[in-house]
Parts: C-alpha cells; sequence; structure tokens
C-alpha cells in the first residue's frame, strides 16, 4: 500500500511540475510493480494443495491432519508460500521444489458427527519483495467421516449379563490357555509344543494340548443405553467400540439394523462410522 501511494504521490508531482527525472522514477517503479507482480503470480501457480485426514476422527477431539502442497511447475520452484485452511490452520514452507511435494501437519477439531466436508485451503505469498501478497483459493472436495465423541461407559446396566451382551466364556482348542492334555505328535504342530519331558519318557513325541479362553461377544445397542438423548447414546457405543474391538469380538444394532460381531480395527472402523452417519431412521 506505501508502494502505490509513494507512486501516485510522484505521479501526480511528475504531471504538475513536467519533471522528465520524476516521469523516469514513475516509469521505473511502475516497471518494477508489473515485473514483481508477474513473479509473484507465477510463484503461487501450479500448486495443488490437499488435505489428508487420519484413519480416525472424533468430534470435539483435535485430529491431526497432513496438509500438503505439490508443486508441478517444470522448471522453477515456489518460494515463501503459505498454506492456510478455512479453519485457522496454517503452514509456511520456505522452499517448494519443482516438482516434488512438502507436507506438515495441523490440528483440525469438528464439533459434529457425521459426513463433513473439508472446507477450501488458501496459498498465499510475499514473495518476492512483500509489497503485496497474492493468494488462490481452493476447495477441497473430498468428505470424511467424523465419530461421535466416545464418552466413557460401562458393561454394568447395559444389559452385561443378558443373552444380548453376552459375558460367558467357552473352551477351545488353542495355545494361550492352560495345559489341558498329552497327545501324540501328528506333524501338524509346531515343535514348541512337543512335551520333550514326557516325550523322553516314551518311544514317541507327545505334544501338549492347550486349551483357550473366548470370550462371548459384546452386542451394543444404543437404545437401550443409558444416556440423556441420543447424542450421549451414540458417545457411549463410541467407546464402547474404541475400548473392545480389539479384545473381543463387537457386534452392533441401530433401528433394528444388526451388524454381526467381529473384532479388529477394520471392523471398529465400520461400527464407528455407521454410528457416525446414524440419523434415527
Amino acid at each position: 500500500m506505501i508502494y502505490i501511494l509513494i507512486t501516485l504521490l510522484l505521479g501526480f508531482a511528475a504531471v504538475n511540475t513536467g519533471n522528465n527525472l520524476l516521469f523516469l522514477v514513475v516509469a521505473g517503479l511502475l516497471a518494477f510493480m508489473s515485473v514483481t507482480g508477474l513473479a509473484g503470480m507465477y510463484n503461487i501457480k501450479q500448486l495443488i494443495p490437499d488435505l489428508l485426514p487420519p484413519k480416525e476422527i472424533y468430534a470435539g477431539i483435535p485430529a491431526p491432519f497432513v496438509l500438503s502442497v505439490r508443486n508441478t511447475k517444470r522448471y522453477l520452484p515456489s518460494f515463501l508460500i503459505r498454506l492456510e485452511y478455512s479453519a485457522g490452520q496454517s503452514i509456511v514452507f520456505p522452499v517448494i521444489p519443482k516438482k516434488s511435494e512438502s507436507k506438515g501437519s495441523v490440528l483440525i477439531i469438528f464439533s459434529q458427527r457425521g459426513l463433513v466436508s473439508l472446507g477450501t485451503v488458501t496459498i498465499s505469498s510475499p514473495y518476492p519483495v512483500g509489497f503485496f501478497t497474492r493468494f488462490w483459493k481452493f476447495e477441497i472436495r473430498s468428505r470424511v467421516t467424523v465419530f461421535p465423541r466416545p464418552l466413557a461407559s460401562s458393561l454394568s446396566g447395559i444389559g452385561d449379563e443378558s443373552p444380548a451382551f453376552g459375558t460367558g466364556l467357552r473352551r477351545e482348542r488353542g495355545v494361550s490357555g492352560e495345559l489341558e492334555r498329552i497327545y501324540p505328535y501328528t506333524a501338524s504342530e509346531p515343535l514348541r509344543m512337543i512335551h520333550w519331558k514326557h516325550s523322553a519318557r516314551s518311544h514317541d513325541l507327545l505334544v501338549k494340548g492347550f486349551g483357550r479362553t473366548v470370550v462371548a461377544p459384546l452386542v451394543i445397542d444404543p437404545d437401550t443405553m443409558p444416556g440423556q438423548g441420543i447424542e450421549e447414546r451414540l458417545s457411549r457405543a463410541a467407546w464402547l467400540v474404541q475400548r473392545f474391538v480389539r479384545e473381543r469380538p463387537v457386534g452392533l444394532i441401530l433401528s433394528g439394523r444388526v451388524f454381526p460381531a467381529g473384532i479388529g480395527s477394520l471392523h471398529g472402523l465400520k461400527l464407528l462410522k455407521e454410528l457416525a452417519l446414524y440419523d434415527g431412521n
């Protein structure tokens, strides 16, 4: 702004006085402004930003996103690039080499669960001399699923002793339980299962037979859980999924729809997504 003001004042002075030297100075300032303006615009062109979400995003909890920018120019790098997300998070990259990508991390908080659009990313730069800041706005078209905010809950009082939730244990053949029997080696067992003491007293190799304790599935129905309103019950259900899905089979009942019990992170993400998109119908 000061640069423009000085140029205007010198221009008026040159016109009023007819001084050729002032005309030359004003012409030089305008030429400098034009060259730096073109350099500044080219500096932020052909830059493509992106916002990469983490695997799990919960409402009300900061989520670490990867904010990246790719320089697709063939010959020149870009300098002093500032990436600003619409939520106020920003990163500055001093230099982005040609045909390369730079990344940084930002923490983003979503207030509500559900399918959420990511919004816009602004690319700006004061390059080359800092008189002007030029910018482009990019719409991030992808959307993310925001899970309900986990709210600690207890199995007691929500049907833990009922058949739907199941707390019984059953024995199966495995390697993690107690020693139950000793039987002849069949070549299908791992060598570490061989009972060398008993085998030394016998003419045959004997194998240790262990039992395995299996936990009955935990089936979660938010409609039967304690809590004030559906959002609190969904939050408690999300906490139960997050807490137990890596340890025991977890299933879900939502408005009459039954999701079979399963175990593992991928199954947990599937259940959390159903809780996030639940609309009560």
